[in-house]
């Protein structure tokens, strides 16, 4: 019984339940007629879709920033690369670089000043960020409506001004990464191997960046930050670094989530998307003080297996829509879990 007790306390109860929760729905799911290899590759999808947004969560619990609440300013980044990108009209995978690139900029400077911000709230930076985030996406409401955009697939089509709502990606770089070496696995299964390839490839990167001299000192900031000063390390230049690179990887994360998604979701789209990928590390084993790859990994895919997963099986059972339900619970839960986690190791 001992090595139960160890796995219990490395794995954390949360995950074990939700990881239980998961494997009874895959379980469940071919006695109400859901298809298992259909939301297998749901899942891997998903994964996809949000893993980049979920790393991004790495850099500001590192440098002790905590959790970024504000990853809608990354988004609205990321958006206004993507628009831009259709702007411009390039298509295919270098539609899909060029609206990264484009998107970079307005990374970092919003990054930048978000940084500068949270170095003067020290110790508030989880509710700063989410007034952060809830008010660009509220600032940009009206911003999308007066940028001069005028690609005729993009605005309102009564006026010929302001952009829609949903902009469509079809055309454009709708895919660009699903189809990338994509291979099928059985008849109802499609690899989306470009999402996965790219994926890997921020995680290097980030893996590459945390053991570089930057990278160390800003670990030792969010470990110590009293102990990082005295050894020389400017602390709120390395919160900022953070919190750009946090804002960078959700501005990339989001344009992910939009070529395979298809649409370009403006306005109120961004509102609460930080809080899925919270959730998501938070359920992998991170902290508020601590977070690593393998948390991003796991969590991501526990978290969208629960959200993809919960909707078809438990639908199909009782007749009744409870996905919603779930996936709130599941979400805040999660968030309330670490949040009491983090009163216990300030006492």
């Amino acid at each position: 019984m001992s090595w139960i007790q160890s796995f219990v306390k490395q794995a954390g109860l949360p995950r074990i339940i939700i990881g239980l929760f998961l494997l009874s729905l895959f379980v469940a799911a071919p006695f109400v007629g859901v298809s298992v290899t259909t939301s297998i590759n749901d899942v891997l999808v998903r994964f996809g879709m949000n893993a980049v947004m979920v790393l991004a969560m790495v850099p500001m619990v590192q440098s002790g920033c905590g959790l970024n609440f504000g990853l809608p300013l990354g988004i609205i980044a990321g958006l206004l690369g993507a628009t831009l990108s259709l702007e411009i009209g390039v298509v295919g995978l270098w539609g899909f670089v060029v609206a990264i690139l484009l998107s970079l900029p307005f990374s970092v400077i919003f990054g930048y000043f978000y940084g500068q911000l949270l170095n003067r709230v020290k110790g508030d930076e989880m509710v700063i960020a989410t007034y952060v985030g809830f008010s660009s996406v509220a600032f940009m409401n009206i911003l999308w409506l007066v940028l001069p955009y005028r690609n005729p697939t993009m605005v309102w089509g009564f006026s010929g001004e302001g952009l829609r709502t949903t902009i469509s990606v079809e055309g454009y770089w709708l895919n660009a990464l699903n189809n990338f070496l994509s291979f099928p696995l059985g008849t109802h299964i499609k690899v989306p191997t470009g999402m996965f390839i790219f994926f890997a490839f921020m995680c290097f990167l980030m893996w590459a960046f945390f053991h570089t001299k930057t990278g160390t000192a800003m670990t030792a900031v969010g470990s110590n930050s009293e102990f990082a000063r005295a050894s020389g390390v400017n602390v709120d230049r390395s919160r900022t670094q953070s919190v750009i690179l946090s804002t960078v990887l959700g501005g990339i994360g989001i344009l992910v989530y939009q070529q395979s998604f298809g649409f370009l979701q403006l306005y109120n789209g961004p509102f609460y998307m930080a809080f899925p990928a919270v959730a998501s590390i938070l359920l992998g084993g991170a902290s508020v003080h601590k977070a690593t790859l393998l948390n991003v990994i796991i969590g991501t895919i526990l978290f969208q297996g629960i959200v993809t997963m919960t909707p078809s099986v438990i639908n199909s059972a009782i007749q009744t829509d409870m996905s919603e339900v779930i996936r709130i619970i599941a979400t805040n839960g999660m968030i309330l879990y670490a949040l009491t986690r983090k009163s216990v190791v300030k006492s």
